[in-house]
């Protein structure tokens, strides 16, 4: 068992400044997208309010998983705590698809009885808000090296998205009177924010129930693997992401009876090949030399193996 610590050096260090700017700039935000929807009866800004909230929260919950990423594994979390984050980018999309169908049964509520929009108050609060959400996404987009991250970014760059959307309902209620703009805008707010989020947890769900990573095929881990020189067969292949940046590999190679010293060359290549095209750095690689029984999983069959046998079981991980 190889236990170890993430590092934490200065790209974690820009990553922790980014993410305290962008929570105490959106703490503010919300503040004042509340308190002008209210004063402006504009359901669109009211909605603002609460996307930034849920993106406040998602900021929170980033910046919890980037601390608890850099504490060391241990003897009860061998694999260290980097789930973490991808915990947290499903929090932050699972949260965002609630508010969304929130904002959507309103906006059609108010579709039906509408109420009088203040346009002017809600183009000054937006164009406040594309500017601090603009700034804050190119921030996290320097950043966004993992699934936390790009949710986290995600949110923000949506929040851009929308908000120049509600100067653009302002700029069309000013001009027109009607405030069936503001409820419409609304929807097309809550479609983007379920658009963006339904991807992220997606992905997050496939790591956190140990799905094959995306983009990565098993059928072709094991014909190259079958390729390398050596080996007879690969069999019990399981593939899956530790975290949204790094994937394991444990598997059963049927090889020739040669002793460990030779069999160790195979591993070597075996190693290289799944670094080098298939981007699994920690792999778990059983040599055998007769066949397995597969009974409820791939187990040893009953027969007594001879000293020396490349029985081999190597836990390869790099740094």
């Amino acid at each position: 068992m190889h236990v170890h610590a993430a590092p934490a050096g200065k790209g974690a260090n820009r990553t922790t400044w980014v993410l305290r700017i962008s929570l105490a700039a959106t703490l503010a935000y919300v503040v004042v997208t509340f308190v002008a929807g209210l004063r402006a009866h504009s359901l669109a800004l009211l909605s603002e309010s609460g996307h930034n909230v849920s993106d406040f929260l998602a900021l929170l919950l980033s910046f919890a998983a980037v601390y608890f990423q850099t504490r060391p594994a241990d003897h009860a979390r061998t694999f260290g705590y980097q789930r973490a984050g991808v915990l947290a980018a499903f929090i932050n999309a699972a949260t965002l698809i609630a508010i969304s169908l929130l904002i959507a049964v309103e906006a059609v509520r108010r579709l039906s009885s509408p109420v009088t929009v203040e346009p002017r108050t809600m183009m000054i609060v937006a164009a406040a808000g594309v500017v601090m959400n603009g700034v804050i996404a190119a921030l996290l987009w320097g950043v966004a090296h993992d699934v936390n991250l790009r949710s986290a970014f995600l949110h923000m760059a949506g929040d851009t998205l929308s908000t120049a959307a509600v100067i653009a309902g302002g700029v069309g209620i000013l001009l027109t009177g009607k405030d069936w703009i503001d409820p419409v805008l609304s929807l097309l707010i809550a479609a983007l924010i379920f658009w963006s989020s339904i991807g992220i947890v997606r992905e997050t769900l496939n790591i956190l129930l140990e799905g094959a990573p995306r983009g990565i095929s098993l059928n072709e881990i094991r014909s190259g693997m079958e390729g390398v020189n050596g080996v007879a067969n690969v069999h019990d292949l399981h593939v899956w992401s530790l975290g949204s940046q790094s994937r394991a590999l444990s598997c059963h190679v049927t090889i020739a009876d040669i002793p460990p010293s030779e069999s160790a060359c195979i591993l070597v290549n075996l190693n290289s090949l799944l670094r080098d095209h298939f981007q699994i750095r920690h792999t778990t690689i059983q040599f055998e030399h007769i066949g397995c029984e597969a009974l409820e999983g791939c187990v040893a069959p009953p027969i007594e193996v001879p000293s020396g046998v490349a029985h081999q079981h190597q836990h390869h991980h790099n740094h």
